[in-house]
């Protein structure tokens, strides 16, 4: 074993400095200095007008102080008109100039506390949408899949499960990354940024309520841990996990994974394969590869399967799942096909394939 020591655990299981929270994808919203500056400029444009209308009016004011009003008088009036201030020390005097108050300049008085109190106010909406959004979310969040980290590995799978038939929307990322998961969020996944080693964190994704649970974390202790506060939370979901040293895999097995997948291990068989034969290792990069020239897909047998062998189907089948077991192709007790069995084919990627988004990984002896 290559785990760190208990005490090591336990401190990173009783971690409770990192915030978590759940984010929805968005469109493309404009940065807030970006809606702050655009603000300001049409309030200064507003501003402006005001300004120029009372100066080109100016004989129509009159200034307390005796003298005439001109361009910085023009501007003082209009910032204390604007701001519903008005110290009174200039007035309007003639008809036109407060039939001018009235029509024009009032109502560009109203746009201008518009503009002020808007932010406030989309700041105000802006929370209650959201809210809205994620209540909605969750009621109708069910049998979804939970990745747990969102780097290469996770983001890879992610993409391989989504390329089956799953909606971006089922998808829900936990990450202790804010950047991995505005990363996950401009995908179109939900993301929940936390420890999910904390089961609070893994209750923000739904866990309780996936189907699916994938764990790529980067350290194997965290993977260990993540498993089983996940199997705790959920008792019926499928959990597989990568984990980069072969000798963790029993653990993880113990911890509640129904499938483990060595990183480091498959990597250095796909190059040892790749130095002995160039052509077999093009071919499993092909097929490891979702969406794109061979690739290994789960299926229902059909109707007109039924009864027949292995060899007489249409496609290549590599194993038949029967019940709990995965029985090879060339497996006697194969016999002939049921209408409950499922194939494991290898088919070429076209615009018509499609793999069931229900298909679930191989149990490992």
């Amino acid at each position: 074993m290559k785990l760190p020591g208990h005490d090591a655990i336990a401190r990173q299981a009783n971690e409770h400095l990192v915030t978590h929270r759940v984010i929805l994808p968005r469109k493309v919203v404009e940065r807030p200095i970006r809606q702050v500056a655009k603000r300001l400029a049409m309030a200064l444009f507003v501003l402006a007008v005001t300004a120029f209308i009372v100066w080109v009016d100016r004989d129509g004011y009159n200034d307390n102080a005796g003298d005439g009003v001109d361009f910085l008088d023009s501007l003082y009036y209009a910032t204390v008109t604007l701001s519903t201030t008005g110290y009174g020390d200039i007035t309007p005097v003639s008809d036109a100039a407060r039939l001018t108050n009235i029509f024009v300049i009032t109502p560009l008085r109203v746009l201008f506390l518009i503009i002020l109190v808007g932010t406030t106010l989309e700041v105000l909406t802006e929370r209650t949408r959201e809210e809205w959004r994620l209540n909605r979310w969750r009621a109708a969040l069910r049998d979804h899949t939970v990745v747990v980290g969102f780097g290469t590995k996770g983001r890879s799978a992610v993409q391989t499960v989504c390329a089956s038939g799953l909606k971006n929307e089922q998808v829900v990322v936990v990450d202790p990354s804010s950047q991995a998961v505005d990363a996950a969020t401009a995908e179109g996944y939900v993301g929940v940024v936390g420890d999910a080693t904390r089961s609070d964190v893994l209750m923000r994704a739904e866990i309780h309520k996936a189907r699916q649970i994938i764990i790529a974390t980067q350290r194997d202790d965290t993977a260990v841990l993540v498993t089983l506060t996940a199997r705790q939370l959920n008792r019926q979901a499928k959990i597989v996990v990568a984990v980069r040293e072969e000798e963790n895999a029993p653990l993880l097995k113990q911890s509640g994974a129904d499938a483990v997948i060595t990183s480091a291990s498959a990597a250095g068989r796909l190059l040892g394969l790749s130095v002995l034969s160039p052509s077999a290792g093009m071919v499993m990069e092909d097929l490891i590869q979702q969406g794109s020239g061979l690739d290994i897909v789960e299926r229902p047998v059909v109707k007109a399967e039924v009864g027949k062998g292995v060899r007489e189907t249409d496609d290549l089948v590599v194993s038949v799942v029967r019940g709990h077991r995965v029985l090879g192709y060339d497996d006697p007790a194969v016999g002939k096909l049921q209408l409950t069995d499922r194939l494991i084919t290898i088919v070429r990627v076209t615009s018509a394939t499609r793999v069931a988004p229900h298909s679930r990984p191989l149990p490992q002896d």
